[in-house]
């Protein structure tokens, strides 16, 4: 009498789907040391294209569309751009605006007026009072004495990251379609989204 065989099953995995982000960003050392922090977050997948060489807003759009064409990702996925408005005059964020409207609800555009640090300046204060770099870097150093772009310490921003969101928020009403028309940074929308994933 021949042995039945015994059919070997193996479950399928039930961990959820992260949702990829793919950001591309004006700074190549700030914005990616950032945004690195929430890798850590179950949920989600990132991937962070820095600016390298030319960070206009239009050759980190191109730089992005590229990146996007190569990889082919799967839907859903949400590209991010994330300038400053410090030296670029608007002209140039409005390729990178009709992009946003191009493909809505995966394409987004998160701009800082006047730099990424005052978003980076929200986990502290309200900034009330600052417009300018210069204003914006000396605030800074206060909470993060030996701040710099290539180093500073992600762990005494991450308890104001939910306080940042709320003061970016009220600094932004209403809500602003495109950017800042004065001091501000519209980043919380995309920090909201990386936390509720």
């Amino acid at each position: 009498m021949t042995a039945l065989r015994r059919r070997f099953y193996r479950p399928t995995g039930t961990r959820p789907l992260r949702k990829l982000y793919v950001i591309a960003s004006e700074g190549d050392k700030t914005e990616p040391q950032y945004f690195d922090y929430f890798r850590k977050l179950e949920g989600i997948a990132l991937k962070i294209l820095p600016s390298r060489d030319d960070s206009s807003p239009e050759a980190i759009l191109r730089k992005l569309k590229a990146h996007l064409r190569k990889e082919k990702y799967e839907r859903p996925y949400e590209a991010w751009l994330v300038v400053d408005m410090d030296r670029w005059p608007e002209r140039q964020l409005e390729n990178a605006y009709n992009w946003t409207q191009n493909a809505p609800g995966y394409n987004y555009l998160a701009v800082s007026r006047p730099l990424f640090e005052y978003w980076l300046l929200l986990h502290f204060e309200n900034a009330a009072g600052v417009s300018t770099k210069t204003e914006c870097c000396r605030k800074l150093k206060r909470y993060l004495q030996n701040y710099s772009k290539s180093n500073f310490d992600m762990a005494k921003l991450i308890p104001g990251i939910p306080e940042a969101i709320t003061r970016a928020k009220a600094n932004d009403t209403p809500p602003c379609e495109r950017w800042p028309e004065h001091a501000g940074t519209t980043v919380y929308r995309l920090v909201e989204k990386l936390l509720s994933s």
